[in-house]
């Protein structure tokens, strides 16, 4: 009986054996002299797009009051933003609009409050600033920088090639490394991401410049921001 179990399994290996190497034979060959290598490329630059959220609260004990007294404050900032607006330079739009009721201790509403909103956002820094300033319905609630499309595009351009030229200078120094004359690409992907680093302005801040001076620009200041590109893929070494 042990013979025959011990038989039954070399039979067994070696069925098994003969369809691995069926299959490494029917299928593609394991390429040989394959490396996988990355390489990145960074470029830091000013951020240079500014975009200012400016909001006011209103609260009454009936709905239409609040509503009322919201559109009329932001009809007011309109009124003074719309004429400084240029296409890029400043673009102004309306944020969020809402009326949310408010409950007294019994769970009974006794009353409303709500907020609106209005955004500046461009790269003319300077207008934009200058606009915020001269609104008095609204007062500045949050502001960052970020980077304009044209600015983003330039810069993966430029990490690009700098992402491939290292990745093409890595399989050089690893073809000759390996005692290679050279190599050939196999495949490869590319990918980008910026990495924005934002200062917002305080509240309190912008507040304290609004009772200073009714029309001095808000005080900011840009930070920056590193786009990066990677590259990687596989060379065959020859």
């Amino acid at each position: 009986m042990k013979n025959f179990q011990s038989l039954s399994a070399v039979a067994a290996c070696t069925l098994l054996a003969c369809a691995l190497n069926a299959h490494a034979h029917d299928g593609a060959p394991v390429p040989a002299n394959v490396v996988q290598l990355s390489a990145t490329g960074q470029v830091e630059v000013a951020q240079d797009m500014l975009t200012m959220r400016l909001s006011t609260r209103r609260e009454a004990t009936d709905a239409n009051t609040v509503q009322n007294q919201l559109k009329v404050a932001l009809e007011q900032a309109l009124a003074l933003a719309r004429p400084q607006a240029r296409a890029g330079a400043m673009d102004v739009r309306t944020g969020g609009f809402g009326l949310t009721p408010r409950y007294g201790r019994d769970g009974q509403i006794n009353g409303w409050q709500g907020t609106a909103e209005l955004l500046l956002e461009g790269t003319d820094i300077p207008r934009v600033t200058a606009t915020a300033g001269q609104i008095q319905s609204l007062t500045v609630s949050q502001a960052y920088f970020g980077l304009s499309r044209e600015a983003t595009l330039k810069l993966e351009t430029e990490a690009q090639a700098q992402a491939i030229e290292r990745f093409k200078r890595k399989a050089d120094e690893v073809s000759k490394a390996f005692g290679f004359s050279g190599y050939s690409v196999r495949e490869v992907s590319v990918s980008s991401a910026d990495q924005p680093m934002y200062r917002p302005a305080p509240r309190a801040m912008a507040m304290e410049m609004k009772a200073a001076s009714a029309e001095a620009p808000v005080p900011v200041e840009a930070g920056k921001t590193a786009v990066t590109v990677m590259v990687n893929g596989s060379v065959q070494l020859k």
